[in-house]
């Protein structure tokens, strides 16, 4: 994201939101967000988190999810290219180290028949 001052419903506009990385892969959503500065009165993204612990306030199931997949990745606000419909991302999810879980469900899918 560029420096320009920008006005965004985080609730709405990022959180829950696809994450798309450089090359146009899907690799999870924005799950939750870090925000640094509150109690100074500056409010400021830092980071993205994807997957794991960011789960665990999510009710019942988020809590169960969380425990079993270990710890969220943490994408820099920095890493952001441009907020839409989806989130683009300015590296790949290999990079990010995003999608994995996804690379690990194909490796299973691709051995059921009819696949």
């Amino acid at each position: 994201m560029s420096g320009d001052e920008l006005e965004l419903d985080l609730g709405l506009g990022v959180l829950d939101h696809q994450l798309v990385d450089s090359e146009g892969r899907n690799c999870g959503n924005a799950d939750e967000l870090e925000i640094a500065g509150i109690s100074t009165g500056e409010p400021e993204v830092t980071e993205i988190l994807v997957g794991g612990n960011a789960w665990r306030s999510r009710g019942l199931f988020g809590r169960i999810a969380s425990a079993l997949s270990g710890d969220a990745v943490h994408v820099p606000w920095a890493e952001v290219d441009e907020i839409a419909a989806v989130v683009t991302l300015k590296k790949t999810a290999r990079e990010l180290r995003l999608g994995r879980g996804d690379d690990r469900a194909a490796k299973l899918v691709e051995r059921l028949p009819g696949a």
